[in-house]
């Protein structure tokens, strides 16, 4: 159980407060209620061009990092489909230089186009090195567009190609920075060695001011439900075939999700995981073998990967996987074997009450779900889930025509 506080700035800005005295440290995470799915189709790519120029320095702090550093703090970032996330872990003693640095680059980024063009250049070497020139590097720039047709979920958060990177101007950077980087639109978490009285003097000193932006209704095209396989097969520079099939899936405020979650586990969390001891270990027809979801706020996206074995086809490492699955479909998982994925997951949980920062983390994205509260329940909805569900849930998923099968076949060279 995490304890915690909230409130709200009249700018709309949500602050939850978690006290921890057990540390000397404190972290400052800012979640960004903004991901690649608000993006312009043809500027794609914009959401993770901003955790870069975030870092670029605001009007009155040139250099980020430096103030930082020399209190003893660290930062990063992350961005996803959905939010794009902020944190900075830093002794409890010098919390406002947190404020101080964050509540800066949310009123007064820095916009010029020298620091355009050096993060401009940064995340088109990153497209190039981690999608283009790695070995199944490309996936979900090839996959995404197979699952989704219509939703913003269609394209990777590095966006649909390097020519949107490569063509953003300094004008819509800042229409963009103006429309999601405000306080209405932000969710900040301030947990370990601190205080509630605290916390509400330097949000209100440091975050008061900023202007709340303006409001805007997210209007997103959903996805319809998929009754069509869908197949591609290419031939690339990778070291062995690889095989993805990727199926529609609840999206993750909804009840389903926990037990979709679990069949993955089912499936392949571990080496006494369905997949791992049928597939490699008994049959080795796999080198390896996954089954994961993308908890994605609107429909998700659960995913079957595998690596053939050598002299193994393709058919019938396919067959294979749809065969694991089958068996989820026409029996109920056993009890205790339901029982032991569901304790892992509860595991999994306790550990990330431990972290100050995956606390601060988690509250942010529960509260973006709904409540921060949420985070103390969720392990209830995973225990709660029944072998019944699990067998009515891979009936909905595992159907062919809810399939997005992507197939790396090795380039074969001459020796």
């Amino acid at each position: 159980m995490v304890k915690f506080n909230r409130f709200t700035l009249d700018n709309g800005l949500r602050v939850i407060v978690h006290e921890d005295s057990t540390t000397p440290m404190a972290v400052v995470n800012i979640l960004y209620d903004v991901g690649s799915r608000d993006e312009n189709p043809e500027q794609t790519g914009f959401a993770h061009l901003f955790e870069h120029l975030m870092f670029g320095g605001s009007v009155n702090i040139p250099n980020y990092d430096g103030p930082l550093q020399k209190v003893g703090g660290e930062n990063n970032a992350f961005t996803s489909n959905d939010i794009t996330n902020y944190y900075i872990t830093l002794p409890s003693a010098n919390l406002e230089t947190a404020f101080w640095l964050e509540s800066d680059r949310m009123l007064s980024l820095a916009f010029s186009e020298e620091s355009l063009e050096v993060q401009r250049k940064v995340v088109i070497e990153e497209f190039k090195q981690r999608y283009l020139n790695q070995p199944y590097g490309d996936v979900w720039l090839r996959l995404r567009p197979m699952v989704y047709k219509k939703h913003p979920y269609l394209w990777d958060t590095i966006g649909k190609n390097i020519e949107h990177i490569a063509d953003a101007k300094i004008e819509d950077v800042k229409a963009f920075f103006k429309k999601h980087y405000n306080p209405q639109n932000a969710i900040m978490v301030v947990g370990g060695d601190v205080k509630l009285e605290q916390v509400k003097e330097l949000a209100q000193k440091w975050f008061g001011p900023i202007p709340a932006g303006e409001k805007y209704t997210r209007n997103l095209p959903q996805e319809p439900q998929q009754h069509e396989v869908r197949r591609e097969t290419i031939t690339a520079k990778v070291p062995v075939n690889d095989v993805y099939i990727a199926l529609q899936m609840p999206g993750r405020r909804e009840k389903e999700f926990y037990a979709v979650e679990l069949i993955s586990d089912i499936l392949s969390r571990g080496n006494s995981s369905r997949m791992y001891r049928n597939l490699v270990k008994d049959k080795q027809l796999f080198s390896e073998v996954h089954a994961y979801v993308f908890g994605s706020l609107d429909k998700g996206m659960f995913v079957l990967e595998g690596k053939p074995t050598e002299g193994v086809t393709i058919e019938q490492a396919e067959a294979a996987l749809w065969e694991e699955v089958e068996l989820l479909k026409t029996h109920e998982v056993p009890a205790d074997e339901l029982t032991k994925v569901q304790n892992k997951t509860e595991s999994t949980m306790i550990f990330s009450e431990m972290s100050l920062l995956d606390k601060a983390m988690n509250l942010a994205y529960y509260e973006l779900l709904g409540d921060a509260n949420l985070f103390n329940n969720e392990t209830e909805k995973f225990l709660a889930v029944t072998p019944a569900q699990i067998k009515e849930e891979a009936n909905k998923l595992f159907r062919k025509d809810n399939s997005s099968t992507l197939i790396y076949l090795a380039e074969q060279t001459n020796d």
